[in-house]
């Protein structure tokens, strides 16, 4: 008799690293690797990474599910649409001083159905060696 498959952890952890963050008032930051699968501003990702902020004051409806991270974020002036799968967030801590948590990242299996359209940002043509996630993501302020 197989025991079934326990749930992961990783979206409990990366919500109380969130809450952690927001009551102690430092700055959220995902760092989040991006796929076909991630609906995020592609002008902003770099080496197939982008970092958000995900404070209370710089989202608008956030929701921490068990499968995706949603919300509305403004970059450049003009409000965005955000889904970050949760297989896809490599890290979450603090911009003050990076204390958070790093994950290993799943592969993101392309996306299916009617969901397949909707995917706004593509990873450039994959390393033939995928390299390991920072333990720190480098930060870059974008204006």
């Amino acid at each position: 008799m197989s025991t079934p498959a326990l749930p992961s952890t990783k979206p409990y952890l990366v919500r109380a690293i969130h809450e952690w963050c927001c009551d102690n008032g430092f700055t959220p930051y995902l760092a989040v690797v991006v796929d076909a699968s991630t609906r995020v501003p592609i002008e902003f990702v770099r080496d197939g990474q982008i970092v958000l902020n995900v404070s209370t004051d710089a989202t608008n409806r956030l929701r921490l599910g068990n499968d995706f991270i949603e919300f509305q974020a403004r970059f450049g002036g003009v409000a965005r649409d955000i889904c970050v799968p949760l297989a896809n967030v490599a890290a979450i801590y603090a911009r003050e001083n990076g204390a958070g948590m790093a994950f290993d990242t799943e592969e993101a299996e392309a996306a299916t159905g009617d969901d397949a359209g909707s995917a706004v940002a593509a990873s450039p043509e994959p390393d033939p060696e995928p390299t390991p996630p920072p333990t720190r993501p480098r930060l870059q302020r974008i204006k």
